[in-house]
């Protein structure tokens, strides 16, 4: 992706940016009282997709303390990193689905409904729209199951205050219909300059398109093989991103006035007055790194501030248990986040072409396409290794590195999926809510789970995060709880699989 000069139209855009309170009134969240009917198409896409990129507050809690925790690319002795002990934090877990729905979902419905009453825009600029829309609801309905969707957004358009709960099966066969008629749309014209993904680049938004509706096709794989082979397909052969130029990300600053910020960075990004101390690699991260010889390794992680080589923090242990590990009983003995990927500057991916390669090369492994699975697989490792140039061209895996990777870690037939999944979660890495919904679609890698004392889910890694408490009591929370089996007990749900996970 060419880089994008924004500076001046992310200043006009906060001009209108405005505080939205963390309320649990779900008719509040729905209503959007104070859209402007007029505001220019353009500045509210600005708008949602930064929106999307999202703030410190989800980022920390659903993105880093729990997805990436459990996901085990990082490990935390802290008590309130929960997601590394399993234990339950109700406004930790709901996080996204609070910021989603009152700074995404809202503005991205009421964009797309005066797109389609055609007084503005064009068809291009729609079909953009209902492509990022699909970024929003994906990422809700994998964290949380069933969610708002139909008629969420809908309180100023429709009246509809407490909008029903969809089934995560319907909100999918939606999805997929919505990508495959997204992409038809895309044709001249679209949102120019105030695109931050791609700049307006109609040909790199269809081919993010059809590498999103591959990706939510290999997401049904296990539940629904008919439609994911339908839908695979159909992406495959409509374009899907090949290389690192088609990765979609979006840029951020220090400014202005924090409205640009990466949410990761807001977090960890030390330099610039953040840095929660916690985090560090996981050993299940670093020690996969260093038994395949990976050049990430030095890439994504600086080795311990008290010497020696690399190191992994492993999941579930404490300030306490700490002193009975064998590789090291200071947090310091552990490597950290190299924070030249994790700043308030750092870009945020939402999908890159190593992900849509190695996708391609599970539907071929599945007979789903023509292609070859190897070449798709190298292809994607490839890719996944050259992405952290996005960050620093310095951060760019050398090709005699990768060459040297694919030949001591080839392709086996006989092992792809399991390699695949490995892989795709290293391509993950800080695309953690992703990565923490492949992992439970494919099964791989096959993480060892921790039993920490007081965890929720009986010593059983986390299957999804639980919804708002405020939403309990709520005509259409409650049929949605009765539909998925969920009890009264918040807590449980993080125990309880989504649809379409099986594995």
């Amino acid at each position: 992706m060419n880089k994008i000069s924004y500076k001046i139209g992310v200043l006009l855009i906060s001009m209108f940016l405005f505080t939205t309170s963390c309320d649990d009134n779900f008719a509040e969240i729905n209503t959007n009282p104070t859209v402007a009917i007029d505001i220019d198409p353009g500045f509210q896409f600005s708008r949602v997709q930064l929106r999307t990129s999202g703030g410190r507050y989800e980022n920390w809690r659903a993105g880093l303390i729990y997805s990436s925790m459990i996901n085990q690319h990082m490990a935390a002795l802290c008590g309130y990193w929960n997601g590394d002990k399993y234990t339950f934090n109700g406004g930790y877990n709901s996080s996204l689905f609070d910021r989603a729905y009152t700074e995404q979902v809202k503005d991205m419905q009421d964009l797309i409904n005066t797109l389609e009453q055609g007084e503005v825009g064009d068809q291009t600029m729609l079909g953009m729209a209902r492509i990022w829309r699909t970024v929003i609801f994906h990422r809700l309905t994998d964290l949380y199951g069933d969610i708002p969707y139909s008629e969420a957004g809908l309180g100023s358009i429709a009246g509809i205050d407490f909008p029903k709960y969809d089934s995560q099966q319907s909100i999918y066969m939606d999805m997929l219909s919505e990508l495959e008629s997204a992409v038809g749309q895309l044709g001249s014209g679209g949102f120019g300059s105030a695109d931050l993904i791609f700049g307006g680049d109609v040909d790199k938004w269809r081919k993010f398109g059809n590498s999103m509706m591959l990706r939510l096709a290999m997401r049904v794989s296990e539940v629904d093989a008919g439609t994911a082979q339908s839908f695979a397909g159909k992406a495959i052969s409509g374009g899907i991103m090949t290389d690192n130029s088609d990765d979609a990300f979006l840029e951020h600053t220090n400014g202005p006035a924090g409205v640009n910020r990466n949410g990761l960075g807001e977090v960890l990004d030390k330099s610039n007055g953040f840095g929660d101390d916690c985090p560090r690699l996981s050993a299940t991260l670093v020690n996969g790194l260093l038994e395949r010889a990976d050049p990430r390794l030095d890439i994504i992680g600086v080795t311990p501030e008290n010497g020696g080589g690399h190191n992994g923090l492993p999941n579930g242990l404490d300030e306490t248990t700490i002193a009975d590990n064998p590789t090291g009983t200071n947090i310091n003995d552990f490597d950290r986040i190299n924070p030249m990927i994790v700043s308030v500057s750092s870009p945020m991916m939402f999908m890159t072409s190593g992900e849509a390669q190695l996708l391609a090369a599970e539907a071929s492994m599945r007979g789903w396409t023509g292609g070859d699975a190897e070449a798709y697989f190298n292809q994607g490792v490839a890719n996944a290794m050259g992405m952290w140039a996005h960050y620093d061209a310095s951060l760019a895996a050398p090709q005699e590195a990768i060459d040297g990777y694919l030949a001591a870690n080839a392709f086996d037939a006989g092992n792809a999926m399991e390699q695949i999944g490995y892989e795709y979660w290293m391509a993950t890495f800080l695309n953690e809510y992703e990565a923490f919904s492949n992992m439970r679609r494919s099964g791989f890698p096959a993480l060892t789970p921790v039993n920490y004392p007081g965890n929720v889910t009986n010593g059983q890694i986390p299957k999804r995060l639980s919804y708002p408490a405020g939403e309990s009591g709520r005509e259409p929370f409650e049929a949605a709880k009765t539909a998925q089996g969920l009890s009264n007990d918040f807590s449980t749900y993080m125990s309880a699989p989504v649809w379409w996970d099986v594995n």
